[in-house]
C-alpha cells in the first residue's frame, strides 16, 4: 500500500512540475509608437482634450498570464509632450501655476504604478477580459491611490506571424491594455484659477490605450 502511494506521488510530481515551470512572469515593454494617453476636462464653456505625442508614453510590465492578479509595473507619461491643439495652452500647463517644470524637471512626468489587479481568471489568448487595476497615480510628485477600469487582451503570435510583425516590435507574447480612471487638479497640488473655472474643470478624466510586447 505504501509503495502504491509513493508511486502516485511520483506521478503527481512529474505531471505538476512542468506546469509550475511555465507559470513564471513575462517581462513586457511598452511600445510607444502604438500607445497613447488622453486627458480630458469637461467645463461648462469648453471641453479640453490632451493627447500624448509620439514617444510620450513609456513603461514596463511583469505578468504571468496564468495568474495576472500578481502583475506589477509602471507606466510613465511625459506631460511636456501632451498636445491639446492650442500651443499656448500646452505651454501654460508647464508653468508655475500648474506643473511648474522649471522648478523641478521631474514635475513634467505623470506615472501610474500597479499595486494589484482584480481579474476573474487567467489571460486567454485572443480574448478581451475586464479588470480592476489598483495603483498609485503621481502628478507633480503628489501621489494618490486610484482604481482603473481596464480591458486586457492577450495576443499570442505564431512563429510565422512573429516573422511578419517583428519589425514593428511585436513578439510571441503581446498585451493590449485599455484603461480609464479619474483624478483632479487639486489632488496634485494644482488649483484652477477662478477666472478659468468655466473653461477648465477641476476634474480630470484619463484614458490609456497601451500596447506591450515581450522583452
Amino acid at each position: 500500500m505504501r509503495r502504491a502511494i509513493f508511486v502516485c506521488l511520483q506521478v503527481l510530481t512529474v505531471s505538476v512540475a512542468p506546469t509550475l515551470a511555465f507559470a513564471e512572469p513575462i517581462a513586457f515593454k511598452l511600445l510607444s509608437n502604438y500607445s497613447r494617453a488622453t486627458f480630458k476636462t469637461d467645463a461648462p464653456l469648453e471641453t479640453v482634450v490632451g493627447n500624448t505625442a509620439a514617444q510620450g508614453v513609456t513603461g514596463s510590465l511583469s505578468v504571468d498570464p496564468a495568474r495576472p492578479q500578481g502583475a506589477t509595473g509602471t507606466v510613465q507619461i511625459d506631460m511636456s509632450k501632451v498636445k491639446t491643439g492650442i500651443d499656448k495652452r500646452d505651454a501654460d500647463m508647464l508653468t508655475k501655476s500648474y506643473l511648474d517644470v522649471e522648478a523641478v524637471d521631474a514635475n513634467k512626468f505623470a506615472s501610474f504604478q500597479i499595486k494589484s489587479v482584480e481579474m476573474a481568471g487567467p489571460l486567454e489568448p485572443g480574448k478581451e477580459q475586464p479588470a480592476k487595476v489598483k495603483g498609485i497615480f503621481t502628478v507633480k510628485q503628489k501621489p494618490i491611490e486610484v482604481v482603473a477600469d481596464a480591458r486586457v487582451t492577450y495576443v499570442k503570435l505564431t512563429p510565422e506571424q512573429v516573422e511578419a510583425q517583428k519589425r514593428f516590435g511585436f513578439t510571441t507574447d503581446n498585451l493590449k491594455v485599455r484603461a480609464k480612471f479619474a483624478t483632479t487638479f487639486t489632488n496634485h497640488g494644482m488649483q484652477v484659477p477662478q477666472l478659468l473655472f468655466l473653461k477648465v474643470s477641476n476634474e480630470i478624466a484619463l484614458e490609456t490605450d497601451l500596447t506591450f510586447a515581450r522583452q
